[in-house]
């Protein structure tokens, strides 16, 4: 069984800035990639940000320059920092994991359960 759990969301006045973290535990044998994407009521869930076992990173042309991802492998732990944020970064944030799970060896993906990030004055 695998698990990934979310913390750090909240609500922060525009301009200011959040990090999320994300922990994967469990049966894992290894883990391809992680990530963060986000959805609003109504909205489809888009990508935020990924990384891979490479440490190779994409991110949504919308928070460029303002958002970094990042990952402390021996911990299966992802961390999303948001910096400069705004109104329209309010969402339920999701942290999702492609990875391979022991015992069989499985790939497939998992997801957080979602926290809750507002932006508002």
């Amino acid at each position: 069984q695998v698990q990934l759990v979310e913390s750090g969301g909240g609500l922060v006045q525009p301009g200011g800035s959040l990090r999320l973290s994300c922990a994967a535990s469990g049966s894992i044998f290894s883990i391809n990639a992680m990530g963060w994407y986000r959805q609003v009521p109504g909205k489809q869930r888009e990508l935020v940000a990924r990384i891979t076992s490479r440490d190779s990173t994409n991110y949504a042309d919308s928070v460029k320059g303002r958002f970094t991802i990042s990952r402390v492998t021996v911990k299966n732990t992802v961390y999303l920092q948001m910096n400069s944020l705004k109104p329209e970064d309010t969402a339920v944030y999701y942290c999702n994991a492609d990875l391979v799970s022991a015992g069989p060896l499985l790939r497939k993906d998992y997801w957080g359960q979602g926290t809750q990030v507002t932006v508002s004055s």
